[in-house]
């Protein structure tokens, strides 16, 4: 199969799989044979299922061939995050502890995969219990534009296959940041959808009420697509939310004419560089060009919130990991054992002081959106960071703040976000921006994304690389 197959979109894959082009079967095959080639180098699976993968696609052609069609994922090949429980599958989230767990039954939004026809090529690494670092035994994914810098957090496993053409769109999850800074880093479009939008049920815990799971692709119609899969009410996980999943590719047909986007000049630009701004400015014109009309606000100080986010976290995450710590202390790796220790000593008053400071900002937020449809911001204030400067950022908290700033008030919150690929640093590395909506309303950041994609090559753009087996 030619390399360029290997970057189509979702969306557009599906076309050529319906009208039968391409087969499931020939497709699953190049990319399980690209994965062997490549992903030695780049390391972003930790289990390939060829085996159940080739089933699929077989299943997948045979129904196509019949007329019996699922839908935009029937057929198509996807990754998903290790975190996801998978019927008979190694599922470990990044940990030791968890290597030999094989889950009994699928997580809701693995079933709700099987069932739109999707084709699971395997397992992609993560953090350990998808906090901020890799388990000391876990060899982390490289960034395939460029090995010296940050592939991400959490969900770089799902970002580094996406962008490397190893999938055609993969399932993540974001508690701080975990979608949007490897979907920023890798050139990708990652949507963080409401919180309660997507069943969590199967789904290992890191922190409840921030954990959210959506979908790291190429395009904002493939976000949207892999995000109506999995979407609505779950009885299984009672915090998923009852109201009706909408049309999210039909959203992303629409056009951008009168949508009242707004920018707080002051904390866009505010100790943030100047390749950032210039990918905000230029994004402005784009959407202004598309019909967008901009409106000045004041966005509620953050700086609480993101103080907040680590506590709130650590707490959450000493309840998920209750069972095996401090039973297991030993297996964890230094930086999760500190948060979960650093959890089991908050107090139940700091607490809810959190709590209510978090519903205060909720409300806040809201009441912007009663003025706008969209708020345009960062991804973080600064270009893409080397792993260099990562492994200094414990001794940064200043830097860390930073880096948190665009990100973590939104799962505070549970608002929904999208990034898009925006722009390149001088070294070629993708630089992205956020786009926020109320609450519920994806289907806004599909529309707005994807007219953003029509005008704008930036989600186009693959890194350069070669497997073995075409050199």
């Amino acid at each position: 199969m030619a390399d360029a197959l290997h970057y189509l979109e979702l969306t557009e894959l599906a076309v050529r799989l319906k009208a039968r082009e391409l087969s499931a079967l020939e497709v699953t095959r190049a990319q399980l044979d690209r994965i062997d080639a490549i992903d030695r180098e780049l390391g972003s699976y930790v289990h390939v299922m060829a085996e159940t993968a080739i089933a699929e696609a077989k299943a997948a052609d045979a129904e196509i061939a019949h007329g019996l069609y699922r839908g935009p994922l029937h057929g198509v090949p996807i990754a998903l995050k290790d975190l996801f429980w998978t019927k008979g599958i190694p599922t470990a989230a990044g940990s030791t502890i968890h290597r030999d767990f094989r889950p009994g039954e699928d997580a809701t939004v693995v079933r709700r995969l099987k069932d739109a026809g999707a084709v699971t090529l395997g397992k992609v690494q993560l953090t350990e219990g998808a906090y901020s670092d890799h388990h000391p035994l876990v060899r982390p994914p490289k960034n395939p534009w460029n090995a010296d810098y940050w592939p991400g957090i959490s969900s770089s496993g799902s970002a580094v296959a996406t962008a490397a053409g190893l999938c055609f769109g993969s399932l993540g999850s974001d508690t701080g940041g975990s979608i949007r800074w490897p979907s920023a880093a890798n050139g990708l479009t990652g949507l963080k959808p409401s919180w309660g939008r997507v069943s969590r049920h199967g789904t290992f815990e890191l922190a409840t009420t921030l954990d959210h799971v959506g979908s790291i692709c190429r395009s904002a119609a493939d976000a949207g697509a892999l995000l109506g899969a999995i979407a609505g009410q779950d009885p299984n996980d009672p915090t998923s939310l009852f109201e009706p999943v909408p049309d999210y590719l039909a959203a992303a047909a629409e056009d951008m004419r009168g949508l009242r986007i707004g920018v707080d000049a002051a904390w866009n630009s505010d100790d943030v560089d100047v390749a950032t701004q210039r990918v905000l400015a230029d994004a402005i014109e784009v959407f202004r060009a598309l019909g967008a009309v901009f409106v000045d606000v004041r966005f509620p100080d953050v700086t609480q919130a993101v103080a907040d986010w680590a506590p709130n976290c650590a707490i959450e995450a000493a309840n998920a990991h209750e069972v095996t710590y401090p039973a297991r202390k030993d297996e964890y790796g230094p930086i999760l054992a500190s948060v979960i220790e650093a959890g089991r000593t908050l107090t139940a008053l700091d607490y809810q002081k959190i709590l209510l400071r978090r519903l205060a900002l909720r409300g806040r937020v809201a009441a912007l959106f009663e003025t706008i449809d969209l708020l345009l911001i960062p991804v973080h204030p600064f270009p893409p960071l080397t792993l260099a400067m990562i492994r200094t950022l414990g001794e940064q908290p200043d830097l860390i703040a930073k880096l948190q700033r665009y990100t973590c008030p939104f799962d505070m919150t549970g608002h929904p976000t999208i990034t898009l690929p925006g722009g390149a640093s001088e070294d070629g590395l993708p630089i992205g921006f956020q786009l926020v909506a109320t609450h519920l309303d994806e289907a806004m950041l599909v529309r707005a994304g994807a007219a953003f994609q029509r005008a704008t090559s930036w989600h186009r753009r693959h890194p350069s690389l070669t497997s073995r087996r075409q050199q």
